[in-house]
């Protein structure tokens, strides 16, 4: 009998230059939720954090924003973080699935949604990069859900 596996679960990174939003989320129920930030400590310790986070939480999937500019190409900040995915593919050893996710507007979403509830300009600063992996991954999620029979 086939036994279909939806509760695979996921992590969702948003990767800034001093900060790493990170957010989890399941198959099953399809629902991202804000996780933690990181602080920036290098690429090697960077990836070496987000791989023991992501063992740590069982996920099977990583997926990381991927900055693209408003026309679609592949700017420093999206080089900067196709280098991050790289030494994080690396760290994985197998283990996890790392992925990108077009991530446009994710942080313009989140501080929208923080002013929106009214969250002083000091408190969304701690938690906007959470709130725009949550944005990355509930996009991913969305896909994954709506490409299923």
């Amino acid at each position: 009998m086939l036994q279909v596996v939806t509760n695979v679960r996921a992590l969702g990174l948003d990767v800034g230059a001093r900060r790493i939003g990170v957010a989890v989320g399941d198959l099953e129920h399809g629902i991202a939720m804000p996780h933690s930030v990181v602080e920036r400590a290098g690429l090697s310790r960077d990836a070496d954090t987000v791989a023991v986070l992501v063992r740590h939480e069982g996920a099977k999937t990583v997926v990381v924003g991927l900055p693209l500019e408003l026309d679609g190409r592949r700017g420093h900040r999206a080089r900067r973080v196709a280098r991050f995915v790289e030494a994080l593919v690396e760290r994985s050893g197998g283990a996890f699935e790392v992925t990108s996710w077009d991530e446009r507007f994710s942080t313009h979403a989140a501080h929208r949604a923080l002013r929106a509830v009214g969250t002083r300009r000091t408190r969304r600063k701690a938690t906007v990069d959470a709130l725009a992996a949550q944005h990355i991954l509930q996009g991913w999620l969305d896909a994954q859900n709506n490409a299923r029979p």
